[in-house]
């Protein structure tokens, strides 16, 4: 094989797998050891860098990161990192002072932005401190938008919720609320630079079936439903409830419903758990809260009676599935009659976009949504871009928050009349930890202590009013454990083969066996040849430049390394060091830097 190119971003992007997971891209291992430090406001401030919402994401974020955490591939229990973000947030100290700076004087651009969500929130906070004056509008009477209306207060606190957005918007946004834009055509002559379109996805998808204009009042469309909730619109709901469909959003309305007063609440899934949309956590708490998760049941109507309904009759589905777990046959068995007072419909969110007229230059596809580049995120008019649910469909805040990053660099490019799709690359920095002949500057003990579960409020207490958040949070005391459990990622180990004198020390020492010196040759053949079987063909081998006393390589497996750093501790020659590696996602204002630096 040919040796490893270690000084290419990428082959890091494949050790640090939970910040590469992560859409946008979080200094996990970093913030993370500043927790274990106390230093809970540094730990916000380095997450706030990328996802820009601490506290609210550190609750309900869908988690990319931890599937990827290298700390699954030992017990298959991820370090709790989503919980850990939350941890830094509830512990801080004010951030006021630490937050972007905003120069008084602008740069004479004026952007807008349509809707105050997620991914509008963070083109503002990304183009504020640039001098860009950003116009939000918002069509309800505060911002937030499906965060606010779609996620409920037992899971996200609105004064959590609130403040977050607050250090957005105290940084200057000229804030309409109650302004729906129903006109894009009358927005564009308003003159503004750029318009950024983060209206989300708001209309829930439909169940049509025999029964359904019939008994109308009492089947409710989900995020709709949740919306009256969280407005106070709704404070009931009938004693016997089905949601249909399995996702996310199912799981906030079958436990809503709880606190709203039903006794009997059931999720009908149409398919086995193993197709199910929703994340495990969620629909862990749900069944705890005795949610009823019924698989294998296709809606086939509405059952009404004197004018109301009264349940709904289902298909009993069967399925047959191959070795790889994918369904290869279905067949109707039966059907079912389950009882409700009311239905609520989560099957799934659209796009709507009535209000952009389609003479403007702006394409749309076969699904009568806008053609969207999924890298500058613009349209097909120079100047209007998309992000969040609005671009590519319904996803998580993680997302939309990365979208609103890249489609800020976009419009800053525009202003500047740059080509959008020309941007730096990610960067990626070594910084040695040595800081004695073998002593490194992190924590290097592996802890064998199994991923610690959140606290919840009791089952007793819960119900007692919809805004009490059931998880508590960990500790600063409870949290000590888990932050050990990180396997410090980022800090490599870097291997100069010129100083090895294959004394062999690093292959003895090392506890995982993921080392091997051996002669060079195709991969099929090195995998052969390895220490320890590699288990995880899909992670590349790093392959050393010959060594200068055989012309044998070092090969390590890095599916198998803990980065304990005793390689580097026993080496005798320096040969192994133990590297930080810092990746660096642009956001607009390194954009904006780096355009500076060109014109002077």
């Amino acid at each position: 094989m040919e040796p490893t190119d270690t000084s290419h971003p990428d082959y890091y992007h494949r050790v640090v797998d939970c910040q590469w997971a992560c859409p946008a891209h979080t200094d996990v291992p970093e913030y993370i050891r500043l927790i274990a430090q106390g230093r809970f406001t540094d730990a916000y401030m380095v997450n706030r860098e990328s996802n820009v919402f601490p506290g609210i994401l550190g609750r309900v974020c869908d988690r990319p990161c931890e599937p990827a955490c290298r700390r699954g591939r030992i017990e298959q229990k991820p370090v709790a990192i989503c919980r850990l973000k939350r941890v830094a947030a509830d512990h801080r100290e004010d951030v006021a002072s630490r937050l972007p700076k905003v120069p008084l004087v602008k740069n004479g651009k004026r952007i807008a932005c349509i809707g105050a969500g997620c991914a509008s929130l963070t083109v503002a906070n990304d183009l504020l401190p640039l001098g860009y004056q950003v116009t939000m509008f918002e069509q309800y009477g505060e911002p937030g938008g499906l965060m606010r209306t779609n996620i409920p207060s037992f899971r996200l606190p609105q004064p959590v919720l609130s403040e977050e957005i607050g250090m957005i918007t105290g940084l200057g946004v000229d804030l309409r609320l109650n302004s729906p834009v129903t006109s894009l055509r009358a927005l564009l002559a308003q003159g503004f630079d750029a318009v950024f379109v983060g209206s989300g996805a708001p209309h829930g998808k439909d169940l049509e079936l025999p029964g359904r204009d019939a008994a109308a009042a009492n089947i409710h469309i989900g995020i709709a439903w949740l919306e009256s909730v969280a407005f106070g619109h709704v404070d009931s709901v009938g004693k016997r409830v089905l949601i249909i469909g399995v996702g996310n959003t199912a799981m906030d309305c079958c436990r809503t419903s709880l606190r709203l007063g039903a006794e009997s609440v059931k999720v009908m899934a149409r398919k086995p758990r193993g197709f199910f949309k929703a994340s495990d956590w969620e629909l862990e708490d749900a069944e705890e809260e005795s949610v009823e998760i019924v698989v294998n049941r296709s809606p086939r109507e509405f059952v009404v009676e004197n004018g109301r309904l009264t349940g709904m009759r289902f298909e009993r589905m069967e399925y047959e599935l191959d070795a790889s777990g994918r369904i290869t046959a279905e067949r109707v068995v039966g059907e079912e009659f389950l009882p409700a007072d009311d239905v609520i419909l989560a099957i799934g969110q659209e796009n709507a976009f009535p209000w952009i007229e389609r003479d403007l230059g702006i394409e749309f596809d076969k699904w009568d949504v806008p053609v969207v580049d999924p890298r500058t995120f613009q349209s097909t008019r120079p100047g209007v871009y998309f992000g969040g649910d609005a671009a590519f469909g319904p996803k998580n805040i993680i997302w939309a928050v990365e979208h609103g990053h890249q489609a800020a660099i976009s419009i800053h490019r525009h202003c500047e009349r740059q080509p959008v799709s020309e941007r730096l690359p990610p960067g990626m920095n070594l910084h040695s930890r040595k800081m004695g002949m073998h002593e490194w500057s992190y924590a290097n003990d592996y802890s064998p202590v199994e991923r610690r579960l959140m606290p919840h409020v009791s089952l007793k207490e819960r119900f007692k009013k919809l805004n009490i958040e059931v998880e508590l949070g960990f500790t600063a005391e409870q949290v000590e454990q888990e932050v050990q459990r990180c396997l410090n990622c980022d800090v490599q180990t870097v291997f100069v083969a010129k100083l090895c004198i294959e004394c062999d020390a690093c292959l003895d020492i090392c506890p995982v066996d993921c080392l091997t010196i051996t002669a060079n040759g195709p991969e099929a053949e090195l995998r052969a040849r390895l220490k320890a079987p590699a288990r995880n063909l899909a992670q590349p081998l790093y392959v050393s430049a010959a060594l200068p006393q055989t012309g044998r390589v070092m090969v390590k497996d890095e599916d198998l390394c803990v980065h304990c750093g005793l390689c580097a501790e026993r080496c005798p020659t320096a040969a192994w060091d133990m590297q930080k590696s810092q990746l660096h996602w642009p956001h607009a204002e390194d954009e904006a830097r780096a355009l500076e630096a060109r014109k002077t």
